[in-house]
């Protein structure tokens, strides 16, 4: 896939002879197979590509932005950027990145780029018949999907940034259903990644599976306070809401959980969290973030203490810092925001890593959850949540029988400063990645 940065050079000049006094130009471009399994046959097959750019200049200290899908619209895409820049606001905190190199990476597969459709297909069937063959209660599948994709990014300003990269991505996802008499559970998974060969369509049927024959013969369970072991599933969804309290943006905004704890401990001294965009093959790697800002490994919290937030150029700039490389667009019709590129969990120095199989005999009585309802629902500005949840009710570090429509709450910071135990069973979901964990004296409720 060509990355066109004449193409790039050309709308910069014609911007700057406009008026602009700084400019920049983002690029995309990007093919997809989309492919679904039903009953082991293609149930919808799709491919498909876009292209798109935008232009982002800064006049006088006020923004313009355009965009387009046509390179032939270039002129009027210049034209339209350095007219809202009339309209605009002026912000002494909107600038543009210098020239910070490229970050090495691997994020491109040439065998995930020319994959054939039959390969793709045949991934899929396997992903679907993985679930039927771990289970024979499994009755359904109710989505069974992967996607394949190969993009080309471009970032160049008036700056000296000039960047772009090829990269690569594949996916898989599935909802199996477990059936047993008048009773039907459901069990998810996904898996993905910048290689094909690092997704396991096989093992990503079978968990599914799993996740959903575990439940069957589920029962309720009566209020009570005790501990609770959260699969590396649902421990990525809370780091993921975490995650918000960790921008610059939020911060600025007053929407952060941890604003004014910088160089404070906000959660347990077990825990060291990190962003890095430097994982080889990992879906938020990439040389650059969406700015051109080469990316980096940061430390955010180390043993429980704050050490420093995500920022981009703006943010940097507005809280007197230093950009992160955490910018990220939606799109190229996005302007930048502040976003994480590999967040993850880890077991700060001297803490205990605990083998999975293992940590159910630490509890004495509690709740192992497979599955949270909800997350995304907890207030990202006091951290308060109330979810449901299902799993596996455990005494004397036995499981006695699966658990339905519980509820446990509490907030954001309360939950991770309660961690007891770091489980070895480290997995990346997405660009979030996370153990299981134990967490002592939570409020579970019917």
């Amino acid at each position: 896939m060509k990355i066109d940065l004449d193409f790039a050079e050309d709308v910069i000049s014609k911007a700057l002879k406009r008026g602009a006094d700084q400019a920049e130009v983002f690029i995309r471009s990007s093919k997809t197979l989309s492919v679904e399994i039903k009953k082991q046959a293609p149930n919808s097959f799709t491919s498909s590509s876009s292209f798109g750019y935008s232009l982002r200049i800064i006049r006088n200290g006020r923004p313009g932005f355009s965009y387009s899908t046509d390179m032939n619209d270039r002129e009027f895409v210049v034209e339209n950027a350095v007219g809202a820049a009339n309209y605009s606001d002026e912000d002494i905190c909107i600038d543009l990145p210098e020239a910070s190199g490229m970050a090495q990476v691997e994020v491109f597969d040439p065998m995930l780029d020319s994959i054939k459709e039959e390969d793709a297909v045949a991934s899929v069937m396997l992903l679907e018949r993985s679930a039927y063959e771990e289970d024979k209660r499994i009755r359904k599948v109710r989505k069974a999907v992967g996607t394949f994709t190969s993009s080309g990014t471009a970032v160049m300003n008036s700056r000296s940034v000039k960047a772009g990269y090829l990269s690569t991505s594949c996916s898989a996802q599935i909802v199996a259903i477990a059936e047993q008499g008048d009773e039907s559970r459901m069990g998810v998974d996904f898996d993905s990644g910048r290689f094909f060969g690092d997704v396991s369509f096989e093992e990503t049927g079978r968990n599914a599976a799993r996740r959903a024959t575990c439940l069957l013969g589920a029962r309720k369970i009566e209020s009570s306070k005790a501990d609770i072991i959260l699969d590396n599933l649902v421990t990525v969804d809370f780091l993921g809401i975490f995650a918000c309290s960790l921008s610059s943006d939020a911060l600025q905004k007053g929407r952060s959980l941890l604003k004014d704890r910088l160089d404070k401990r906000v959660i347990s001294s077990k825990i060291n969290i990190l962003d890095t965009g430097l994982l080889p093959g990992k879906m938020g790697s990439r040389p650059v973030d969406d700015e051109g800002v080469a990316v980096k490994e940061k430390t955010l919290i180390r043993e429980g203490v704050l050490r420093t937030y995500l920022y981009n150029t703006y943010t940097a700039k507005k809280g007197s810092a230093v950009s992160t490389g955490n910018a990220v667009r939606g799109g190229f019709s996005s302007l930048p925001s502040v976003g994480i590129t590999n967040l993850f969990l880890e077991a700060a120095r001297g803490s205990d890593i605990i083998p999975k199989n293992k940590m159910f005999s630490l509890i004495k009585r509690g709740l192992y959850i497979v599955n949270a309802m909800g997350v995304h629902s907890a207030n990202p500005i006091s951290g308060e949540f109330s979810i449901g949840v299902t799993g596996l009710w455990i005494e004397n570090g036995e499981v006695k029988f699966p658990v339905k429509e519980a509820v446990i709450s509490g907030t954001i910071l309360e939950f991770f400063d309660r961690v007891e135990a770091i489980g070895d069973d480290f997995r990346f979901y997405g660009n979030i990645g996370a153990p299981s964990l134990i967490i002592s004296d939570m409020d579970i409720s019917a």
